[in-house]
């Protein structure tokens, strides 16, 4: 079910954006893959667009900066909210982290700014004016959970505690390490924080967006269709069925679709009493 969202509490994940080397060539790929459209590209601000899902903005996307080696890294960057973005960036460097990108205002949308966590993982800060962030969570296509992966999960979990007061409920098991975290202000779960399994290739500590997919078999077929990478096929986790992928520029994200097995369990039901439903 599509839910509208108004404003996000601070430390909130909020919005998530990428820059690509080929805007066109990316477009395309999460249009197929996620049946995303985009509005024009700004050249008032360095081509930046805005991906919608239903209507509404869910991710950012622009070119990358002329001049720019071709081999720089690309990753899809998630942002935090913040009502203070100079406070809780200073908090942030008290606290251990190191910042990339001063605060800088971006029009009437809002002000960001970027920092290094004390784990090695980048993060961006974003205190919102006409943009608000993500606009609707809970569709095709839109931002369903943001996780971050690093090495030293007690470490992430005390910082990003002490900057905006997240809670934390441990979910791991015996051979992973993992917790799901949620912010003052918010009686749900926004993402998680745990340490990658060896088999999972994930490179060096990073925030990843997972989004959210009616199908994730379809979704993975249209990855690969599309000219992206697997680096794991769909797979059960207890939630949903989950799949790691990558874009044209080696991006790496995440996508969710309901479980196989909750589908199975549910037209047995319905075989046994003779109704029929849709999964929601």
């Amino acid at each position: 079910m599509v839910e509208h969202i108004e404003r996000w509490p601070p430390g909130a994940p909020c919005w998530a954006d990428i820059m690509v080397s080929d805007l066109d060539r990316s477009q395309d790929f999460y249009s197929y893959v996620l049946g995303w459209r985009f509005t024009p590209s700004d050249p008032e601000y360095g081509g930046y667009c805005n991906a919608l899902a239903h209507g509404e903005p869910v991710a950012g996307m622009s070119p990358g900066v002329p001049g720019s080696p071709e081999d720089d890294p690309h990753a899809w960057a998630v942002y935090l909210e913040t009502d203070d973005i100079r406070a809780t960036g200073r908090a942030a460097v008290q606290a251990g982290a190191r910042q990339m990108l001063e605060p800088m205002q971006v029009g009437t949308f809002g002000t960001m700014g970027v920092w290094v966590d004390p784990t090695g993982a980048a993060f961006g800060l974003w205190q919102p004016a006409d943009h608000t962030g993500f606009s609707v969570v809970g569709g095709h296509g839109t931002v369903a959970w943001c996780d971050l992966l690093t090495t030293d999960q007690k470490r992430a979990e005390t910082f990003y505690a002490d900057l905006f007061g997240y809670t934390f409920e441990d979910i791991g098991t015996r051979h992973e390490a993992y917790a799901v975290f949620t912010v003052p202000g918010m009686d749900r779960t926004l993402g998680g924080v745990g340490v990658p399994s060896a088999d999972m290739a994930v490179g060096p500590p990073m925030w990843w967006v997972c989004f959210e997919v009616d199908d994730a078999d379809v979704a993975a077929e249209r990855v690969v269709a599309a000219g992206g990478t697997l680096l794991q096929e769909p797979e059960e986790f207890g939630y949903g069925e989950l799949v790691l992928a990558a874009g044209p520029d080696g991006e790496r994200f995440a996508m969710m679709g309901p479980s196989t097995a909750d589908w199975i369990e549910r037209d047995e039901d319905e075989e046994e009493s003779g109704e029929t439903g849709r999964w929601t």
